[in-house]
């Protein structure tokens, strides 16, 4: 029998057809599966297994500001929120895991803190399930590329990576946010940074997980400056700031598999409409600030800085405010 469709409805069902078999777009992005789960494209899917119970964070002073981390925290909150996972922040200002550090640095009061200093220690008082690091950005120092601390980079991540493993955690690689000469001088530090971030996506060759925020966040920078050349995500082009940590944590919450996320402008919009969303951010990240120097404290490390509070201590003052916390969160009968 003859069919009665109109031949323009026969037509945009044969273009709908051909665009649901084809690849993405350019720059389209395919969600990947989080730690221990299947590939989902589903919003809101969970980002870990049921066995991830506890999270680090290592990294400098930009994972130390904790932005991207609350930012992971938030959207973890939102679409679980009466799951407990405890994430933990241990970055530290000024590390390397290069075990590198230029000649008068800090002004000659102290050198780099090195990662190997302290990492056994991390491990062995957190006992995580899963490790993120962010490390580059002070690992060429500051320096114009050179062959021998591209090899000090290589060689401590080669050694993070194994001694992470180890423990019987899992890792995940994040490569370095961008280096702004136009705010930071050092006229070919940006290069550096390129060279490492491309090194570490090589790496997922050798079965490394490894989260590339390095490129969009240059192509981001690229995309603004067209229309705005004033315009930076670091005033001193190494520290991004609120926007530029937001971006961290959306291309980190992508890598693991979570989408709908990017036309949100701050980690709040994740609580959506809420009206308490604000104040559920500014909670999270005082939570965040108390055990992060608690955490550092505890650990032990050779930079000098203002102690945190003893552990137990902190723990209490984070127990209050996540009863806060829980208080603001949508009970599972508003999911």
């Amino acid at each position: 029998m003859r069919s009665h469709i109109p031949s323009f409805i026969r037509v945009l069902v044969l273009i709908a057809t051909a665009f649901a078999a084809s690849p993405l777009l350019p720059g389209a992005e395919t969600p990947k599966p989080g730690i221990g789960q299947q590939p989902s494209a589903a919003k809101g899917a969970p980002l870990f297994g049921p066995s991830v119970r506890r999270i680090v964070f290592l990294g400098d002073s930009i994972t130390y500001r904790g932005g991207y981390v609350s930012g992971i925290v938030a959207y973890q909150r939102a679409h679980e929120p009466r799951r407990n996972i405890e994430f933990i922040n241990v970055g530290l200002s000024s590390e390397t895991c290069s075990g590198l550090s230029e000649p008068g640095h800090a002004g000659g009061k102290f050198p780099r803190p090195d990662l190997h200093e302290r990492l056994d220690r991390v491990l062995e008082k957190t006992h995580p399930d899963l490790v993120f690091t962010c490390y580059g950005m002070n690992d060429g120092i500051f320096m114009p590329f050179d062959e021998w601390r591209f090899q000090a980079f290589k060689d401590g991540m080669n050694w993070l990576h194994e001694t992470v493993e180890k423990s019987g955690a899992k890792i995940i690689h994040i490569t370095p946010p961008i280096f702004d000469e136009v705010k930071g001088g050092h006229a070919g530090y940006a290069g550096v940074l390129d060279k490492y971030s491309e090194w570490l996506v090589q790496q997922r060759g050798n079965g490394w997980q490894v989260i590339d925020l390095h490129t969009p966040m240059q192509q981001a920078l690229t995309a603004e400056r067209s229309k705005n050349p004033a315009f930076a995500f670091s005033q001193d082009g190494v520290h991004p700031g609120d926007q530029g940590q937001w971006l961290m944590a959306r291309e980190i919450l992508k890598g693991l598999g979570a989408t709908g996320i990017n036309g949100l402008a701050s980690p709040a919009e994740l609580f959506g409409s809420r009206a308490n969303a604000a104040q559920l951010m500014h909670l999270i990240q005082e939570q965040q600030n108390v055990m992060k120097d608690a955490w550092l404290t505890e650990i032990g490390h050779k930079r000098p800085q203002p102690p945190g509070l003893p552990l137990p201590e902190a723990q209490k003052q984070a127990n209050v405010l996540e009863s806060q916390i829980q208080a603001l969160l949508p009970s599972p009968a508003q999911q």
